[in-house]
């Protein structure tokens, strides 16, 4: 991940903060992370040599509940990554009103060269370590980049062992462990409800849009599942090693499959290739940035083709941007708002191992929708109230929320 996340993420704060005449010392408070934890992970690898990684943990706030993020494998990863995506968690959870904190975690690694039960050996290494700081109303961490379900019932084990079963203590489990129906398509599909929001909004027509995605994972994947579903034509869907195109759509299901023997979407048969570049630049009515942060740049930002964005990514759009895509009437759905799905189905898994009762899927959807759909209607107002940008709206709905939690807790 580039270093632009945690700036991106601090001016909004800062152009927030100021909207909303906030206090020097409430803007320290809200700005610093509670507790920032790095440790050493010493681990035994298949070929008998022992192998030292580095994983975090940072909690940024929890005044309005337990802190709440995913863990992430990542080659790369380092600090002031893991700060910024903690914060934003923070942010998240305040905007659709959920009662959990922000914390986000990770171990700088490179999964994809490690085998099963080196993964596994890792993992429950690492839970240990940050076992004093983690639990079901402390900290309760979730799947993220190159994480899974798999990944989650292994910390819940380790967690176990010394704490009793305790499903509570991550979600994105497997449903035979405690998991939540639905949780896997959650961001996707919370990203899709504020879509339709959107497009009600602006009097756009979802039966036959055009709809370009980056990033065909666990977002973007299931995103455009559910909006083929609704009638939408995917024309443009791209992964990290190239771009397809389809004019008329493209078949999602047949895509999916060769993505899943080929590990790419490059070569669909009866598609055409395309750059990165161009996806973003394709004549759509609903473009879904779901890959990397700063993918939409003040270079591109003049060639944008959409009608409306939705953040399926943390920050694919720098803050210098949003001007840009205003003065252009392109609506944007802020990363805070339009990925908190995840979040969202994740308080409801919580919910049902403290409840030890399971819902069912239609059931989880439908209060997804709820949430999703009253936190649009919320940010909208404010943006139009204060004739500002639905990120900065957002932001400052979330903001003030924490704010207001941490000056009556006597923080």
């Amino acid at each position: 991940m580039k270093q632009k996340l945690l700036p991106a993420i601090l001016a909004q704060f800062g152009e927030a903060s100021d909207r909303l005449g906030l206090s020097d010392e409430m803007r320290t408070l809200l700005r610093i992370p509670y507790r920032e934890l790095k440790v050493e992970i010493p681990v035994r690898m298949d070929n008998g040599r022992l192998k030292v990684f580095i994983g975090y943990r940072v909690q940024h706030n929890g005044a309005r509940g337990p802190y709440k993020g995913g863990v992430r494998y990542y080659p790369s990863l380092n600090l002031d990554e893991v700060r910024a995506l903690a914060m934003l968690m923070t942010w998240k959870s305040a905007v659709v009103d959920i009662p959990f904190g922000g914390a986000k975690g990770g171990v700088c690694c490179d999964p994809k060269k490690m085998s099963s039960d080196e993964l596994q050996r890792l993992t429950r290494a690492f839970i240990s370590k940050i076992d004093l700081i983690i639990g079901p109303s402390r900290d309760i961490p979730a799947p993220d980049v190159n994480t899974n379900a798999q990944v989650m019932a292994w910390m819940m084990d380790e967690y176990g062992k010394h704490h009793g079963y305790t499903p509570a203590i991550v979600t994105g489990k497997p449903i035979e462990l405690g998991g939540s129906l639905e949780r896997e398509q959650a961001t996707g599909r919370g990203c899709v409800f504020t879509a339709f929001e959107a497009a009600k909004l602006l009097g756009m027509k979802l039966e036959g849009a055009r709809v370009a995605i980056q990033g065909f994972g666990k977002v973007g994947a299931n995103a455009a599942q559910i909006l083929e579903e609704a009638g939408c034509r995917v024309i443009a869907v791209s992964d990290s090693q190239g771009a397809v195109y389809q004019r008329n759509g493209l078949p999602v299901s047949k895509l999916l499959a060769h993505k899943k023997k080929s590990g790419t979407v490059v070569g669909f048969p009866g598609a055409s290739a395309m750059t990165q570049e161009a996806l973003l630049e394709t004549e759509c009515e609903l473009l879904v940035p779901a890959a990397l942060e700063g993918a939409i740049t003040s270079k591109n930002a003049r060639k944008i083709h959409a009608r409306l964005i939705a953040e399926g990514a943390n920050g694919p759009i720098l803050p210098e941007v949003d001007p840009i895509l205003e003065k252009r009437k392109i609506f944007v759905i802020p990363d805070i708002l339009a990925n908190a799905g995840g979040v969202v189905v994740s308080y409801f898994e919580w919910v049902q191992n403290f409840q030890h009762y399971a819902w069912e899927g239609q059931q989880v959807n439908r209060e997804l929708q709820k949430v999703m759909a009253r936190s649009f209607a919320l940010v909208h107002s404010l943006a139009q109230k204060e004739k500002t940008t639905m990120r900065t709206a957002a932001y400052m709905i979330a903001i003030e929320k924490v704010a207001r939690a941490t000056d009556l807790r006597g923080l």
